[in-house]
């Protein structure tokens, strides 16, 4: 699954500058102090400014692809995906470097009902913010929940370790200087969960990979109007097999990349270890522009366009 994961990142966007995340003590010196990070102006300012990059941070879940295409849609830079452990000092970290860093940062996994579920005290801590139970989600979960079979003496009015294990994903982070209203907002109709916003930029959504997906595609009403592009169309990719070795094309490439910088287009030059044939890719938001290029590519790097990588490798590969 690993493998599969790269091929995708490698083909959404430019390669991420780590994937590994960096130790909190060595970024430590670099991250904002905690007095200073949060406030009603920081809020609004990061709310409301256009997105072009974007960063993730991966509890324990692995929703990475499926942020990566989803970025990938809207024409938002992906620059950076981190995947850490249930540790506070991690997300402390990671959170409020990314908030510091990218325009849109969104957290996945952590905000469950058991103890090592501990996304939204670590980010409220980070932003110097008390847990606040969020009514509207209370009132929603008790209107859509279904009775447990396992626990059939349940009651929502009567005090019981389940139902404060359910208290604990309402609890959010609450900023007194912002109305609470802007800082969560219910995407779907038939889920309890709040998309919780923290610091404006920072985005908290859980791991359950299809409620994440539901929730994440939920958002992207209130994110297109805040797109470089708010038409929402997205990059555009091309791709382009090649049995040629990445050194005998390297210097082609290297002209052709200083060319069509200015048409804002990218090119990516992707080796396939152990395969016939390698990938050049040309990603930008200009189609009409970028097909124009296609048969110079074709010819230069003596390949062919093709719809996925592997189209052209032998059938006895």
């Amino acid at each position: 699954m690993f493998s599969r994961f790269n091929q995708l990142a490698r083909h959404l966007s430019r390669p991420f500058p780590n994937y590994a995340h960096t130790s909190a003590a060595a970024l430590a010196s670099r991250v904002q102090p905690l007095t200073s990070m949060t406030s009603s102006a920081t809020f609004h300012k990061n709310k409301s400014k256009t997105i072009h990059t974007a960063a993730c941070l991966i509890i324990v879940d692995t929703n990475s692809a499926y942020f990566a295409r989803w970025c990938f849609s809207l024409g938002i830079a992906l620059k950076r995906i981190e995947v850490i452990a249930d540790d506070e000092d991690e997300i402390i970290e990671g959170v409020r470097r990314m908030s510091s860093k990218y325009d849109f940062v969104v957290t996945s996994g952590g905000i469950g009902p058991t103890h090592d579920d501990i996304t939204y005290a670590s980010i409220a801590k980070a932003f110097n913010l008390p847990l606040k139970l969020y009514e509207p989600a209370f009132e929603r979960m008790k209107k859509l929940s279904r009775p447990n079979q396992l626990q059939p003496g349940f009651s929502w009015d009567e005090p019981s370790p389940a139902l404060t294990a359910r208290l604990r994903m309402v609890e959010v982070p609450y900023d007194e200087s912002v109305d609470e209203d802007k800082q969560n907002v219910f995407v779907a109709d038939d889920s309890w969960v709040p998309i919780a916003t923290v610091n404006g930029n920072v985005h908290i959504l859980p791991g359950v990979p299809r409620l994440f997906e539901k929730l994440l595609d939920g958002l992207k009403p209130v994110v297109t109007p805040r797109l470089a592009d708010p038409e929402g169309n997205g990059s555009y990719r091309v791709m382009i097999s090649t049995p040629l070795p990445e050194s005998s094309v390297a210097a082609y490439l290297t002209d052709l990349a200083l060319k069509v910088m200015p048409h804002g287009v990218k090119v990516g030059s992707y080796p396939r270890w152990g395969k016939k044939r390698n990938t050049v890719t040309l990603v930008g938001a200009n189609k009409e522009y970028i097909d124009s290029l296609v048969p110079e590519v074709e010819k230069n790097v003596e390949g062919r366009r093709v719809q996925r990588e592997d189209e052209d490798d032998p059938a006895d590969a």
